[in-house]
C-alpha cells in the first residue's frame, strides 16, 4: 500500500531532516506572573522539531529569579537561559546573541528595547535578550461618570490640558473626590512629563531632569493639586519615597481617571462591576505622547556550553509568529514593534480587556517614536535614584513646604549628588 503524507507530516519530515546532526539540551529557568511559562512549554516541541535541540524548563517562583539567579550565575549551577526583570543589572553575564541571529530582523522588531540590556556607555551594540512582554503606563477612565456628566471624552491625540479640562468638568458635575488620581511614583509622572517636553537626559546621556519641559509639567502638576483636580489623599499624603497606589480610589468610583499602567487590566476586569471603565491613549503635548515602558525578558548567559542552541531558542520565541502567539495566549503587550503597529488578536479575551491591551500596545509604540527618552530612562542603570528623589521634593512643593523653584533645584542637586556616588 502506498504511504500517504499530509502536508503537516511532510513539513515536519522536512524540518526534521534540516535539524543539526549534533543537537544540544539547554536548561531554562522560568518564572510566570500568570501563564507565561505554560505557554512557552507548549511551544517547546515545535522548537525541538525545528532545530533538534531540547529545552529542560524549570518553572520557579519570582523570588528565585530575584534573589538567587545572580548567585547561580557566579557558579557552575547557572542555567543556560532564564526569564529575568533586572535587565541592565545582569549585563555582565549575558551571551551576545548577535553572532547567531539576523541583526537586521532583530533591530527592526525590537530596536527600542535592545538598549535596555546593554552595558552603560557607548560601544555596546550587543543583542542580549527578548522582551517577553511590555508593561506600559497610561490612563484609565470611568466611562460611566463621563456619561452621567454629559461630557465628551477627548479623542486620540488630545493633550493633557484637554483631558484636565474634561476631567474637571466631570468632577464638578458628579461631585466625585478626584478628576485625576495618579500613583505616587516618578515612574507614573514620567510619561506626562515627557509629553510636556521633559527630556530627562542630555545629548551625552547624562540625567538633567529639570529642563523647560520638566519645569512646565511640575508647575502644571502642582496646579492640579491646588485646584482640587488631584486628591489630597494621593501624592500630598505621602512622604519621602513612599509609594501610594491610586487604584482603590478609582475602583471605588471616586476618581474620573487613574494614571497607572497595563498591569491593572486584569484586576479592573475582574473587580470593577459598578461602572464601565476603559483604557485611553496616552495624552500628548509639545514633547510627544509619553508613556513609560517596562517588562520581563528571556536572556542567555555566557557560561552556557551550548550558545548556538540557547540563541536559537530565544530567536525562535522572538519570531513575529511566536511573539504574536505568546502575547495573545498570555494577554500581554508585545514588544515586537511590527505587531504593536498591526495589532495582536487576543482571541476570546473580553472586549474591554482586548481593547485595553491594544490601547497600551499603541501607547508603547507612540512612546518609542515620539518620546524615546522613555526607553532610555527604563534602561538607565541608576533610574532608581530619580524614582527616589522626584516624589519627595514634588510633594513638598505641592504641600507648600518648599517653593516650586526650590524643589526643582533640590531635585537636580540631589540627583546629581547620588549619581556621582
Amino acid at each position: 500500500m502506498t504511504a500517504k503524507f499530509t502536508s503537516t507530516a511532510l513539513a515536519a519530515l522536512m524540518v526534521a531532516s534540516a535539524a543539526p546532526a549534533f543537537a544540544d539540551e539547554i536548561t531554562f529557568l522560568c518564572y510566570q506572573d500568570g501563564n507565561e511559562c505554560d505557554v512557552i512549554g507548549e511551544m517547546l516541541p515545535e522548537f525541538t522539531a525545528a532545530t533538534g535541540h531540547t529545552v529542560n524548563m524549570e518553572t520557579v517562583a519570582y523570588d528565585v529569579i530575584r534573589d538567587q539567579l545572580e548567585n547561580q550565575l557566579q557558579t557552575d549551577a547557572a542555567p543556560d537561559v532564564a526569564r529575568v526583570t533586572n535587565l541592565g543589572g545582569l549585563n555582565q553575564y549575558y551571551l551576545d546573541l548577535a553572532p547567531y541571529v539576523d541583526r537586521g530582523t532583530w533591530e527592526a522588531a525590537y530596536g527600542a528595547t535592545l538598549p535596555w540590556f546593554r552595558a552603560p556607555g557607548a560601544g555596546d551594540d550587543g543583542i542580549y535578550g527578548w522582551m517577553t512582554q511590555l508593561t506600559v503606563t497610561g490612563p484609565y477612565i470611568n466611562v460611566s461618570l463621563f456619561e452621567d456628566a454629559g461630557v465628551d471624552m477627548p479623542e486620540d491625540g488630545a493633550t493633557w490640558d484637554d483631558w484636565a479640562t474634561a476631567l474637571a468638568e466631570v468632577q464638578a458635575a458628579t461631585g466625585v473626590t478626584a478628576g485625576l488620581a495618579m500613583d505616587r511614583t516618578a515612574h507614573r509622572m514620567a510619561g506626562p512629563a515627557f509629553s510636556y517636553g521633559a527630556k530627562f537626559f542630555d545629548d551625552a546621556g547624562n540625567p538633567i531632569l529639570v529642563d523647560e519641559g520638566f519645569r512646565d509639567f511640575a508647575e502644571t502638576f502642582v496646579g492640579w493639586h491646588a485646584s482640587g483636580l488631584m486628591p489630597a489623599e494621593g501624592w500630598p499624603a505621602g512622604e519621602g519615597t513612599q509609594y501610594r497606589n491610586a487604584a482603590p480610589l478609582f475602583q471605588s468610583g471616586e476618581a474620573v481617571m487613574h494614571m497607572s499602567g497595563s498591569w491593572m487590566i486584569n484586576s479592573y476586569s475582574e473587580n470593577i462591576t459598578d461602572f464601565e471603565w476603559r483604557a485611553v491613549p496616552a495624552p500628548c503635548g509639545v514633547g510627544g505622547c509619553g508613556a513609560m515602558p517596562g517588562g520581563a525578558a528571556i536572556t542567555a548567559f555566557k557560561s552556557t556550553d551550548a550558545p548556538e542552541a540557547a540563541a536559537a531558542f530565544i530567536d525562535f520565541l522572538a519570531s513575529e509568529e511566536n511573539a504574536a502567539r505568546f502575547a495573545s495566549a498570555t494577554r500581554n503587550i508585545t514588544a515586537h514593534q511590527g505587531l504593536q503597529a498591526s495589532g495582536v488578536d487576543y482571541g476570546d479575551a473580553s472586549p474591554a480587556v482586548a481593547a485595553a491591551l491594544s490601547v497600551f500596545a499603541a501607547n508603547a509604540g507612540k512612546a518609542a517614536e515620539t518620546t524615546p527618552q522613555a526607553y532610555t530612562f527604563q534602561g538607565y542603570a541608576k533610574n532608581f535614584v530619580i524614582y527616589g528623589v522626584v516624589p519627595d521634593y514634588l510633594t513638598k512643593a505641592i504641600t507648600g513646604e518648599m517653593s516650586l523653584d526650590d524643589a526643582l533645584a533640590a531635585i537636580d542637586a540631589d540627583v546629581a549628588a547620588q549619581i556621582a556616588q
